[in-house]
């Protein structure tokens, strides 16, 4: 038997076991989506809203964040105004799109959502810490948050 013979049937196996796995996740993920959910009300009928039980930390802001997720981007800011007060605007707007970038990719977040609306982050800024904002904005010298970010 050739060597290159052999490893076809290798990646075949493996191929098939990666398939497989692929619809066990794809099944289980289906079935945990629909767990807990209560069936479709009778026609005519509503079904009762469902019971909302809120975590500390996890309601939402303005700007679709959790109020954890705010702060902890309040914070992040705040420990950089003293080098953005230091350095040029030039690089204070770097850092404030590494900062920002950073933040989105710690929470999970979908970057192109920020990327599309620049401004949600001054719009969570401005409900979680409008202090801490104006006074990135006034270090960077820039109108608003939104106008210091670079497509990250």
């Amino acid at each position: 038997m050739f060597m290159g013979q052999r490893r076809v049937h290798g990646f075949g196996r493996r191929h098939r076991l990666a398939v497989a796995a692929a619809g066990t996740v794809a099944a289980a993920a289906l079935v945990t989506g629909c767990a807990g959910q209560s069936p479709a009300p009778a026609p005519g009928t509503t079904a009762p809203p469902p019971a909302t039980t809120v975590v500390p930390g996890t309601a939402l802001v303005p700007g679709g964040v959790t109020e954890a997720q705010a702060a902890q981007l309040c914070t992040d800011l705040e420990g950089q105004l003293q080098s953005w007060r230091t350095y040029t605007p030039t690089i204070g707007k770097t850092g404030l799109n590494g900062l920002v970038g950073t933040w989105i990719a710690k929470n999970n977040l979908n970057a192109l959502d920020f990327l599309q609306d620049r401004a949600r982050i001054d719009v969570i800024t401005t409900a979680a810490c409008p202090d801490i904002r104006q006074q990135a904005i006034t270090a960077l010298e820039i109108p608003d948050l939104a106008s210091g970010l670079i497509g990250f």
